[in-house]
């Protein structure tokens, strides 16, 4: 009988990289599956839309249903929704059919993602202005870095958030990790409480860190952006260190109560 009633897995460099499923990842989570624990996917990752995430999921082999799927950009326009809120948006192309339908009008919120090639200075400085003048500030999220589909390093969306909260003095609200309603939400969605649930990143400030300081368990994985020292770069440290997500089924059945 295991302790854990959840397990919340980052996607980017524990799941996959680019477009192939990580060996043994699969495998992994079909066995947390047949020990009747409850999976839920979170992702920093602002330039794909849900969509077609789930597609890629399913091409992968991963079983997930669309439920199990947590974005910052849904939670971004759950608030415009409910505030009334016309957008701004400094997102991936690729994303915009997450926002599509949402009313212009409105006090206005300027939305970052992760943009690409779209932060030009002509849209930073168009965001800039926005803030400027009083918009609300939604980060999808606040990463410094991903593994890109060639291996490589590339800049996330939280070098380019940074630039404008400093340039514009207004603190954004963090939507996806490591924010605590990102976290609370899919454990909320689970009927799990934080303390019978674990998070596995590669990530170990915004995955782990993040999940730890909402009262969860973190696994940090030796897989995706990790870099050797990575544990020791937050107090307390992670849970565990595991070479990938293939070792988590054995490590669970090894905290059984």
């Amino acid at each position: 009988m295991t302790r854990y009633r959840a397990v919340l897995l980052d996607l980017g460099g524990v799941v996959y990289v680019g477009d192939e499923a990580l060996p043994g990842a699969i495998a992994a989570i079909e066995a947390l599956r047949d020990a009747g624990i409850a999976i839920r996917f979170l992702t920093n990752t602002t330039r794909t839309p849900r969509r077609v995430l789930l597609e890629k999921l399913q091409a992968m082999g991963v079983p997930v249903e669309a439920e199990e799927l947590f974005t910052p950009a849904s939670g971004a326009r759950r608030i415009l929704q409910e505030e009334g809120l016309g957008a701004h948006l400094l997102i991936h192309p690729d994303l915009a059919e997450d926002f599509a339908g949402l009313p212009e009008d409105g006090a206005p919120a300027l939305v970052v993602g992760d943009a690409g090639e779209g932060f030009t200075y002509e849209a930073m400085n168009a965001a800039f202005r926005t803030l400027e003048k009083g918009a609300r500030f939604l980060a999808l999220a606040n990463n410094k870095s991903f593994r890109d589909g060639d291996g490589e390093l590339s800049l996330d969306a939280g070098p380019f958030v940074t630039a404008l909260s400093f340039a514009s003095g207004c603190e954004p609200v963090v939507l996806g990790k490591p924010s605590f309603a990102f976290f609370q939400a899919a454990l909320e969605s689970a009927g799990c409480p934080a303390a019978e649930a674990v998070m596995v990143g590669d990530d170990v400030e915004n995955d782990v860190g993040g999940a730890m300081a909402a009262g969860l368990d973190g696994i940090l994985v030796r897989t995706g952006k990790f870099a050797a020292g990575d544990e020791t770069r937050i107090d307390p440290p992670p849970t565990a260190v595991l070479d990938s997500l293939a070792a988590l089924p054995e490590w669970i059945a090894s905290r059984g109560a």
